[in-house]
């Protein structure tokens, strides 16, 4: 199958690449190692459809409109999916990658063209770590975090911190009371599960079945509610 590459920059952290396949499909590749594709966008819809809901049933979601942090930008759908609940009143977007956020403004993703200019949206090129610190004591209701393949998939080895104790109780801390955070993961991971029940007072994790070809498989969605 051929490919055509779209566009390619050269970051600190290495070489991030967009490609086009033969039959359309968008895939976005960090130093040759695969993020996503707009093939398979079910797992980071619903990263943001199964918090959105957990979210409902809590006490922050049901006393008014949602404020949302992001981790992880890629090609917009976790964002695309936040931005369909007309009730969320605010989205932060923090994306490591300047040129993640350029490429997405430019509507390389026809169906999401319209996004950007969400008066809602606020996108941050920059770590989500910094974005969250930054944020006031019980600011946020929903934090989502995609921002590799799972805590044993880093793209960045400096991502590790994002599955750590000191980042999740930050995420407690920046949460309303019944807020929720989420985490997506391409395997289940017995040690963030842990780490999180000594965070936070409720975890879940929920499985999103995956077709890959011929390759039946599935991921994980961790949350973490307060």
């Amino acid at each position: 199958m051929s490919v055509e590459r779209v566009a390619t920059v050269d970051s600190p952290r290495g070489e991030i690449v967009l490609l086009r396949r033969a039959d359309g499909t968008l895939e976005l590749r960090v130093n040759g190692v695969f993020v996503m594709d707009t093939a398979h966008t079910d797992s980071e819809r619903r990263l943001a459809r199964t918090a959105l809901d957990a979210l409902e049933t809590s006490v922050s979601g049901a006393a008014g409109r949602p404020r949302v942090l992001i981790g992880g930008l890629g090609l917009g759908f976790t964002l695309h999916e936040v931005l369909a609940e007309p009730l969320v009143r605010e989205v932060t977007v923090a994306e490591l990658e300047p040129a993640i956020i350029d490429w997405y403004r430019n509507g390389l993703v026809p169906e999401l063209a319209d996004d950007p200019h969400d008066r809602r949206v606020r996108l941050r090129a920059a770590d989500v770590t910094e974005v969250l610190a930054e944020q006031p004591s019980g600011s946020l209701d929903l934090v989502l975090l995609d921002v590799d393949n799972g805590p044993g998939y880093l793209v960045h080895t400096d991502n590790v911190t994002v599955y750590e104790r000191d980042f999740l109780t930050t995420c407690h801390s920046r949460l309303s009371a019944g807020g929720v955070a989420a985490i997506w993961s391409a395997a289940r991971s017995a040690e963030l599960e842990t780490t999180m029940r000594d965070v936070f007072e409720t975890v879940r994790r929920s499985t999103v079945p995956v077709t890959l070809g011929t390759l039946e498989t599935e991921y994980h969605l961790y949350l973490g509610i307060r």
